[in-house]
């Protein structure tokens, strides 16, 4: 045989394949759906009061389920009034219309986001205005002064899968612009920056419940405020522009009725959030255990950037993220996971929105009322792929790890060496 041809086996061949073993469940609130739910669900059945606002109840005795949810929700997260809701895409536009945003407006988003941030703007008539990620895959530093504009009227913060965006410059750069924040926490319930948790730091924050997310009630969110105005016109916003005896509690009638949408929680719904909440710092704790675990043994591996936690001690812990150094070194690297049976996915639909066809055909539900159709020419400046360099770096780079409650910590060992492994066979140090 010629040797000029003859193959140089790969650190990879040389490499003895890891025994198959069973991949872990994934998920987080929704496996441990237990008898807390059940119980709350009975009582409520057996009251036979399914709807919030029952009137044969004195307003402060309506609504028990959702009421105590709202009760503890807020004590949690440490802000004077919540509400709760149908969807966190619900809660991202009532949260909206509560701030007064409509037709004419602008909110600065992630580009990197989930469909609703998009859509919720859209749906209040506002321009969604897309901005570039940084290595916290959260909003970048410097973005909202770059994209202010005398129409802009928020931004909202996602505080992206159990990870805290870094606040202390994005607060700064809002209040320097004048406008409002609505955190997103709808990925990250519980999580924590600086000691406080995401939703309480902005001038409104949201969560949602459905069910793939941290806590669930299948479909179901939570908005939150400190501001008794904003908390008015949110109850009002939810209610078809009411404020019901119940809501009169907490805050004195100061806003006329207007017309507002219909996004009530139902007492059901209530009872299997409430349930799952007073899980939910558990669900935290354990996956936070995992994953510094794993974390620990791979932290210092060359060429192996893990995702940059600007409160190391206040993320939720339920999936990790690293990048390396090109994307076919990504590819590989997370097929070589999947044959050692780890998971190697994102579990969040988040995608980069001017990559997608509501984006690429500014469609709205009605021509007349699109906040794109005064644009000549689209896709326009601040909607094509190459005006985020640093956005498409990253999600073409990333390996995302999910962890899950019913993970051990013999998964967390055989993930971490699986990584140590390829990392060595592939050379990722020297690329």
């Amino acid at each position: 045989m010629n040797p000029s041809t003859t193959a140089t086996p790969s650190a990879l061949d040389r490499t003895p394949p890891a025994p198959l073993r069973p991949r872990p469940t994934l998920g987080l609130g929704k496996l441990l759906i237990g008898k807390e739910e059940e119980a709350l669900l009975l009582e409520v059945v057996r009251s036979k009061h399914l709807f919030r606002y029952t009137y044969d109840l004195p307003a402060a005795e309506q609504g028990k389920m959702t009421a105590t949810l709202e009760k503890e929700f807020r004590e949690m997260m440490g802000a004077k009034y919540a509400l709760a809701v149908t969807s966190g895409t619900a809660a991202l536009e009532v949260a909206l219309g509560a701030m007064g945003v409509g037709a004419g407006d602008e909110v600065i988003i992630p580009a990197w986001s989930w469909i609703s941030c998009f859509s919720a703007v859209v749906r209040v008539g506002a321009l969604p205005v897309l901005a570039e990620l940084n290595d916290t895959f959260c909003l970048a530093a410097g973005e909202i002064t770059r994209l202010t504009t005398p129409r802009t009227k928020a931004v909202i913060v996602v505080h992206y899968q159990g990870v805290a965006a870094d606040m202390d410059p994005i607060l700064e750069e809002a209040r320097k612009a004048g406008i409002r924040v609505l955190e997103d926490c709808a990925e990250s319930p519980g999580a924590l920056y600086q000691g406080k948790r995401v939703g309480s730091m902005g001038d409104m924050g949201i969560y949602s419940f459905q069910y793939q997310k941290t806590m669930t009630s299948g479909e179901g969110g939570m908005l939150v405020t400190s501001d008794p105005l904003l908390y008015e016109r949110a109850v009002r916003m939810h209610d078809l522009g009411l404020l019901r005896a119940h809501h009169a509690l907490f805050v004195d009638p100061t806003v006329s009725p207007f017309c507002g949408a219909q996004y009530r929680m139902n007492e059901m719904t209530a009872a299997v959030a409430l349930a799952q909440l007073r899980k939910l710092d558990t669900i935290r704790s354990y996956c936070r255990e995992l994953s510094c675990r794993i974390l620990s043994r791979i932290a210092d591996l060359p060429g192996l950037e893990l995702r940059r936690i600007p409160d190391p001690t206040g993320d939720s812990g339920f999936e990790i993220y690293f990048c390396l150094p090109d994307q076919e070194t990504t590819i590989r690297f997370k097929e070589m996971l999947d044959a050692r049976s780890v998971i190697s996915m994102k579990m969040t639909g988040t995608q980069c929105h001017y990559g997608q066809e509501y984006c690429r055909n500014r469609s709205t539900h009605a021509e007349q009322s699109s906040p794109f159709r005064d644009f000549k020419e689209w896709p326009a400046p601040g909607y094509r792929m190459e005006d985020f360099p640093r956005t498409e770096s990253l999600v073409r780079r990333f390996v995302a790890i999910p962890l899950g409650v019913l993970f051990t910590e013999e998964d967390a060992d055989h993930i971490a060496q699986s990584i140590i492994d390829i990392h060595s066979a592939l050379g990722v140090a020297s690329l």
